[in-house]
C-alpha cells in the first residue's frame, strides 16, 4: 500500500477533475437529508468546503431555514479544534490554512448524544477509514468526542478499498456518496 501523501495527491488529483461536481454535490445532500439521524440531530457540525470538497452550502441553507444553528470548526494553535454555531453564511471569515471558519462573535457548540458530524476528507473505505488532509484536526476532536455521529459525503469515485489507517485514525459511522449511503457498522 502506499504511502499517505501519495495517496493525498493521487486522490486530490481524482477529486480535482470529477465532472459536474455541482450536480453530485446536490445528489450527496439528498442522500443526506434522508438520514434518519441527521433529521433527528440537535446540531450538525459541519466544514466549510474548501477547494474541490463536496459543498456544504447547500446544508448549511437548509440547516438555517430549519432553525437548527450548524457549527463550523475553527483550528487553534495548539492544534486544537472546536465548533462554534454561526447564524448566517456570513459569520464565516477567512481563517487559518485559507479555509473559511466562524468569526469571534460566534458561540461555541455544545455536543449531545444527538449530535452529527459531517467529516471532509479525500478518500473513505465502505467500513469508515479516512484518508484526510494530513493534520489530525478531526481524528484529535473525534476522540475527544466519541459520541458524535459521523458522515463523510464523498464522491463516489474517490471509495477505496484499502487505505492505510494507523491506530488513532477515527473511522465514520456512515458514508454518502451522489449514489449511496453506506453504513459503516454493517460493514
Amino acid at each position: 500500500m502506499e504511502d499517505k501523501n501519495t495517496l493525498r495527491r493521487f486522490y486530490s488529483h481524482i477529486r480535482e477533475n470529477i465532472p459536474d461536481r455541482s450536480g453530485r454535490d446536490r445528489l450527496i445532500v439528498r442522500n443526506i437529508l434522508e438520514l434518519k439521524k441527521f433529521s433527528e440531530a440537535d446540531t450538525v457540525l459541519l466544514y466549510a468546503s474548501f477547494r474541490s470538497e463536496p459543498d456544504t452550502a447547500e446544508l448549511t441553507r437548509i440547516l438555517l431555514k430549519s432553525g437548527i444553528r450548524p457549527a463550523f470548526p475553527k483550528c487553534f494553535e495548539n492544534s486544537d479544534m472546536k465548533f462554534f454555531h454561526i447564524c448566517s453564511p456570513d459569520d464565516l471569515v477567512p481563517g487559518k490554512f485559507g479555509i473559511s471558519e466562524p468569526s469571534e462573535s460566534c458561540r461555541e457548540a455544545v455536543y449531545t448524544d444527538r449530535t452529527v458530524c459531517i467529516v471532509p476528507g479525500l478518500a473513505f473505505t465502505e467500513l469508515g477509514g479516512r484518508l484526510g488532509h494530513g493534520g489530525g484536526f478531526y481524528d484529535r476532536f473525534l476522540q475527544k468526542n466519541s459520541g458524535i455521529f459521523t458522515i463523510a459525503p464523498v464522491y463516489e469515485a474517490l471509495i477505496a478499498q484499502e487505505l492505510p489507517l494507523l491506530e488513532h485514525d477515527i473511522k465514520m459511522d456512515m458514508i454518502v456518496t451522489e449514489e449511496r449511503k453506506v453504513s459503516c457498522d454493517e460493514q
